[in-house]
C-alpha cells in the first residue's frame, strides 16, 4: 500500500487579530537564534522581550502593507513570514518615534545595542527593488511539517510571476542551505558591531523564469 501523502500546509495572509499569536510563535522560534541571543543575552527574559518585539513589528510595521502570511497546523497559527514589498523595507522615522516608548519598555538598556545592530544591517540593504523577507519562523513544536517551505513558496511564486527579486538576511549559518533550496544565494558575510557579535549572511534571489 502506498504511503498516505502529507497534506499541503495551509497558508493565509496575516490579519490584525493574529498579531499576538504570531508574536508568541516567532518568539519561541527565535529563542535560540545567535543574533537574538547576543542582543538579548538573558535567557529568562528573552522570550518576553522577543514577544514584545515581534508584536510591535507585526502590528506597526508589516501589517501596514500586504505580503505577510501565517502557516497553520490543524487550523492554529504555528509559523509566520513577515514580508515587506518593494520600496517599503525601511521603517519610517515617524514610526520609530511612535514606538520609542514601547521599545524602551521591551528592551531597556539593551535598546542602544539593538538599534546599532539594526542600523548596520540596514546600511547593507540592497537598493534594487525587491521583496524583503524580514522574518520567517516556525514554532519549535511544528518544525519539520513543511510550514516554512509553504510560506516561502507562497510569496516566491508571486515574485516569479511578477519577475521581482527577493532578499533576506540569514542569522543562522545552518539555515543557508535551506534558503538555497529556494533559489537564494549568499552575497557576503556581514559582521555585526560589538564584541562577540555573530555575523549575518545576506541572501539574494533572482526571479525564476516561467516556462
Amino acid at each position: 500500500m502506498a504511503p498516505t501523502p502529507r497534506p499541503v500546509p495551509a497558508v493565509r495572509p496575516v490579519a490584525r487579530p493574529d498579531a499576538a499569536v504570531v508574536a508568541a510563535a516567532l518568539a519561541r522560534a527565535f529563542d535560540d537564534d545567535p543574533v537574538m541571543m547576543f542582543l538579548l543575552p538573558d535567557d529568562e527574559s528573552r522570550p518576553r522581550r522577543l514577544t514584545a518585539m515581534f508584536s510591535i513589528l507585526t502590528r506597526h510595521v508589516h501589517l501596514k502593507h500586504e505580503g505577510s502570511e501565517v502557516g497553520l497546523r490543524d487550523g492554529t497559527i504555528a509559523a509566520a513570514s513577515l514580508w515587506d514589498p518593494p520600496g517599503h523595507w525601511r521603517v519610517p522615522l515617524s514610526s520609530q518615534i511612535r514606538q520609542a516608548i514601547p521599545l524602551v519598555r521591551a528592551f531597556g538598556t539593551r535598546l542602544p545595542t539593538i538599534m546599532r545592530t539594526l542600523g548596520t544591517i540596514e546600511q547593507d540593504h540592497p537598493k534594487e527593488p525587491h521583496w524583503y523577507l524580514a522574518t520567517l519562523g516556525t514554532d519549535p513544536s511544528a518544525q519539520g511539517l513543511g510550514l516554512g517551505g509553504a510560506l516561502l513558496r507562497s510569496r516566491l511564486d508571486r515574485c516569479d510571476e511578477e519577475e521581482i527579486p527577493a532578499y533576506l538576511e540569514s542569522s543562522k549559518e545552518s539555515n543557508i542551505a535551506y534558503y538555497e533550496r529556494f533559489g537564494f544565494k549568499v552575497t557576503g558575510e556581514l559582521p555585526l558591531p560589538g564584541k562577540g557579535a555573530p555575523p549575518v549572511w545576506p541572501m539574494w534571489r533572482d526571479p525564476e523564469r516561467r516556462l
